[in-house]
């Protein structure tokens, strides 16, 4: 999955203005959201009441789930920026953690959707699975799943011939020095198309149930309506996550349109379509919560006083 930065390896031909403002646009955004996602943590930490709930469990395991991802992300970004190059043994923990993590947010939202079907219909009567002093199960059980993932695309690849050792041969870290097969293009392509549709498939499904309950049980629509807006911003988190499918579209409309240098088009992609939509989706659904707005935004005065 091309989800880091996959900048062009003759990035010797920057020049320093354009690295200088790219990791200026990346560093300010990047802290503000590492900032709201601290004090939403600490907001968990300090009020446990929302850790007996699976919705909030789920939740604030999106936020350190997606936090990795970033900082893995950002981190990848600048040593590319910075022409740093290193091992390949350095570089595969920082490229799977970012794969694995990126895969994860789509299991984790259809979970989280899941979880709202079964408060709904299943309020007296909860699977085991999915109380909240059980619901680290499911969220051990996505984190395997996806390292599983990204390990068989590790596994049926074949070894780079430009790597004379992988303990001494300096490069630069991108994806494609691990993802080089035309197999293992073959195999992301399937696995995202099977995963993107099975979350959508999981999201369309509770909406559509949940909505369909709305109509019937008149005196309890205020609770449902709140449960089927979630499972849409949900659906809007999912849409946003994978923006990233979207890059061959428009690298292909900005080389017909635009005469960009090729690094100006690979960081365009990743600001815009794999950074912001990761910064948005946490905080969207943050904020929109009217238990956690208020704590928030105590947490927040807290921390500018």
């Amino acid at each position: 999955m091309q989800n880091v930065t996959n900048f062009p390896s003759n990035s010797s031909s920057h020049s320093r203005l354009p690295v200088i403002i790219k990791v200026c646009m990346v560093i300010p955004v990047f802290s503000i959201f590492l900032y709201c996602i601290a004090v939403m943590l600490r907001v968990f930490a300090c009020h446990r009441r929302y850790l007996d709930s699976s919705r909030y469990i789920l939740f604030a395991h999106m936020l350190i789930n997606d936090t990795l991802q970033i900082l893995s992300s950002v981190l990848l970004f600048l040593l590319v920026m910075g022409l740093v190059k290193s091992a390949i043994v350095f570089c595969v923990p920082l490229l799977f953690i970012s794969t694995v993590t990126y895969q994860n947010t789509q299991l984790i939202l259809a979970t989280m959707s899941l979880e709202r079907y079964v408060a709904i219909f299943y309020p007296l009567q909860c699977p085991a699975a999915w109380r909240s002093d059980r619901i680290w199960i499911i969220i051990m059980s996505l984190w395997l799943l996806s390292c599983m993932v990204v390990v068989i695309n590790y596994s049926i690849g074949e070894p780079n011939p430009a790597l004379a050792s992988p303990l001494t041969t300096p490069v630069m870290c991108l994806p494609i020095l691990i993802n080089l097969s035309p197999i293992q293009i073959l195999f992301n392509a399937a696995k995202s198309i099977f995963f993107f549709a099975a979350v959508a498939v999981i999201i369309l499904f509770t909406y559509m149930r949940i909505l369909i309950e709305t109509r019937k049980l008149r005196q309890d629509s205020v609770s449902l309506s709140k449960a089927m807006h979630t499972v849409l911003l949900h659906g809007c988190q999912l849409l946003l996550s994978m923006l990233a499918f979207s890059i061959p579209i428009t690298e292909t409309l900005i080389v017909m349109h635009a005469k960009w240098p090729p690094e100006d088009i690979a960081f365009f992609n990743y600001f815009c379509f794999i950074l912001i939509p990761r910064l948005l989706s946490p905080l969207i659904y943050g904020f929109r919560d009217q238990s956690l707005r208020g704590y928030i935004g105590k947490a927040f005065l807290c921390c500018l006083k």
